[in-house]
């Protein structure tokens, strides 16, 4: 059996991202409808897992303080939402490394939590996210928001990867599966 979780990226796809980083809690806005989203996939008894590459830390844009504060928010949200989220998974290397940076992140998660990343849905807004989920085994999914609509031309058109317009939808169409 499957393990009930989600693994969810965060700029882009959470909150609204930024070509000059976010780099403190007020400039980390959630997207619409985002923060709901996460509480009802957290209220149906899956674990949400945030795996986030962060290279605005080690280029000294922000500091941890920073990216902690970020965090709280989001946790701060979710908690006024009644919802929860098992952990945040943070990669601060810069671009290129000789692994993929987000695929070393769904391998920890894997290794840290202890669990087959087979079949588990990932959510993501760039071709890294995709890519990521499709290497370890787990279930790809595209939101249009953040980069997603340059990531699904990036596609091209005959590309069977599951798009949703945002994590509302995404969430809407997951929760459906595990109801029917």
């Amino acid at each position: 059996m499957t393990t009930r979780m989600v693994i969810v990226d965060r700029d882009g796809v959470i909150n609204r991202d930024s070509k000059d980083f976010i780099r403190c809690a007020e400039e980390w806005i959630p997207i619409p409808g985002s923060i709901t989203a996460l509480a009802r996939l957290s209220q149906a008894g899956y674990r949400v897992v945030i795996a986030t590459n962060q290279s605005g830390l080690t280029r000294g844009l922000f500091s941890e303080a920073d990216l902690d504060a970020m965090h709280a928010k989001l946790h701060h949200l979710l908690d006024e939402a009644h919802g929860a989220i098992e952990a945040v998974f943070v990669c601060p290397d810069l671009p290129p490394t000789p692994e993929d940076r987000k695929q070393r992140l769904f391998t920890r998660i894997a290794h840290e939590l202890r669990v087959d990343l087979a079949g588990i849905p990932a959510i993501g807004d760039s071709l890294r996210d995709i890519q990521a989920a499709l290497d370890t085994g787990a279930r790809p999914i595209l939101v249009r928001t953040g980069n997603g609509l340059l990531t699904e031309q990036q596609l091209g058109e005959d590309h069977d990867v599951e798009t949703h317009a945002d994590l509302a939808a995404a969430v809407d169409a997951l929760l459906a599966e595990t109801a029917g």
